[in-house]
Parts: structure tokens; C-alpha cells; sequence
């Protein structure tokens, strides 16, 4: 599957935890309830966009009747690294380990965005073969349409709001460090403050661990070089901190839920 839009009118599609090997986006227009993705639970409401990256799990729980389109892209067809000067949706509407993945609509946005996707689906359906390039070039109006949303909410917050110091360090330390340092102890002991406190902060702020923020950000740097890069499993291993390539793999798949060498088949840029 290269992209698909597909209409649903209940949570059946998403009842049990889903782990894609592309991008999704729920466009919601009907509906609230809550989304867990990963470990993490968010809330979300009516007129809204669910985001989630590649292999990345989630379970939708609606309170009541759901209505929406469902977006699927595969990375072949739209590699989001690659075009990251074009559409700056990477670390915005994907890969955000600090940011929730819901991105709240007004009714004009909302509009906006159904109307890229009617027209995205009348090139898939008034065509015997869709243009690419013209589906392309929708796909990337609706994500950047969606980015500047996002990032216009996050501007706008009230500086209440805002995270405190230590978390902005915190994020400028696993940025810096998350290949060497692996541990909460690393980083409690490199700001000067303890784990427990630094744990405590993640969760009230990021809703997850310290140890799954840091290794979330490990295993968004391991997908990017296994489905960019030609690079051999051992060597990525080895860029990473990992000594041992079988603990590499053993890792990535733990978290990711398949092996590198079956990420890299079903979703690199030569799958």
C-alpha cells in the first residue's frame, strides 16, 4: 500500500492495538474519547487529527459514536526525512517524543483539511492510474497545513503553560547524549538532579518514563538509519553505543515489535 483514505463511522478499525508498517492519521470529525499510544494515554475531542509514525502502536478508545478519515502513507511513497526542508511535520505531527499526538481543529481547519482530502480522494478514484505526482503534492498540503496548525497551538500557549527549565535541559541533554547515555542515573547525575525528581517530571509533563523517553529517541534514530541508509545492522549498531549487534537487534525489536532487517525490508526507502 503506497497511500489509502479510508471513511469510518466507528472505532471498529482501531478497537485493538494497531501497529503499522506506515503512517497514519485519523482526520476526526465526530467523537472523543482516548488514544493510547505506545504506554502513553491522551485525551482527545471532536474535530481533531490523531497522528502516529511508523510501527508505532495504538489503541483508539472513543466515548461514543466515532466518525472520520483514516490516512495511510506508506515511506516509500512519501519519505518525510527525505522531504523534511519541504514539509517540517517530522518532530511536529511524527516522532515528537515530548508532544502529544493529537493536533486540536477549529471548524475552519477542519475544513481545510477535509478539503485537501476530497481531493486527494477524487485523483484516486476518477483515474484509472493516479497521478503520483499529484497525489504527492496533496499529501504534502495536508501536512504542512497540519504542521502550521500544530505549531501556531504551541505559540499560542499561555506561558503557564510552558515547561519548566529543567525539562528544556532535560530534552537538550537525551538530544545531546542519547546514544552514551542510556539510564535515568546517567542524566540525573549529568543536571544534578536526582532520577526520581526527573522521572516524576517526565510523567506530569512528557506522560511517560524517563527510560521510555530515552529510548523512544534511540529507536526514532535507529529508523531513520535503517530506512534511509544502506548502512549494514552492525554498523547502525555500533553508530547507536551498541557493542554487540545481536543486542542491537534484540533491542529494536523488543521495542519496535520486529527485527531491524524486517523494518528495514517492509518499510526502507529499497522495500
Amino acid at each position: 500500500m503506497a497511500l489509502s483514505i479510508t471513511s469510518f463511522m466507528d472505532d471498529s478499525l482501531f478497537s485493538s492495538m494497531k501497529k503499522y508498517n506506515y503512517f497514519s492519521m485519523l482526520l476526526v470529525s465526530k467523537g472523543e474519547g482516548s488514544v493510547l499510544r505506545d504506554e502513553a494515554r491522551y485525551a482527545f475531542g471532536s474535530s481533531c487529527l490523531l497522528c502516529f509514525s511508523i510501527y508505532q502502536p495504538f489503541l483508539v478508545k472513543p466515548q461514543g459514536k466515532l466518525e472520520g478519515i483514516l490516512i495511510n502513507f506508506h515511506p516509500g511513497f512519501f519519505c518525510l526525512f527525505k522531504h523534511r526542508n519541504e514539509v517540517s511535520c517530522n518532530g511536529v505531527l511524527f516522532n515528537n517524543l515530548y508532544d502529544t499526538p493529537m493536533v486540536s481543529l477549529k471548524s475552519g481547519e477542519m475544513r481545510s483539511l477535509s478539503l485537501i482530502v476530497d481531493q486527494l480522494t477524487t485523483e484516486m478514484q476518477q483515474r484509472a492510474r493516479p497521478d503520483q505526482d499529484v497525489l504527492i503534492s496533496y499529501l504534502k498540503i495536508f501536512l504542512i497545513t497540519a504542521s502550521r496548525i500544530k505549531m501556531e497551538q504551541r505559540q499560542g500557549e499561555e506561558e503557564p503553560a510552558k515547561q519548566p527549565p529543567a525539562l528544556e535541559n532535560l530534552k537538550n541533554a537525551i538530544e545531546t547524549h542519547y546514544k552514551t547515555l542510556r539510564s535515568p542515573g546517567d542524566y540525573g547525575e549529568l543536571l544534578h538532579i536526582s532520577p526520581k525528581a526527573l522521572n516524576k517530571a517526565s510523567k506530569a509533563h512528557f506522560n511517560k518514563t524517563l527510560t521510555d523517553l530515552i529510548a523512544e529517541r534511540l529507536i526514532i534514530e535507529a529508523k531513520r538509519e535503517l530506512y534511509l541508509t544502506s548502512k549494514p545492522v552492525k554498523e547502525i549498531a555500533f553508530e547507536l553505543g551498541f557493542e554487540d549487534e545481536f543486542y542491537f537487534s534484540r533491542y529494536f525489536k523488543k521495542k519496535v515489535g520486529v527485527s531491524p532487517q524486517i523494518f528495514r525490508d517492509t518499510v526502507g526507502f529499497n522495500a
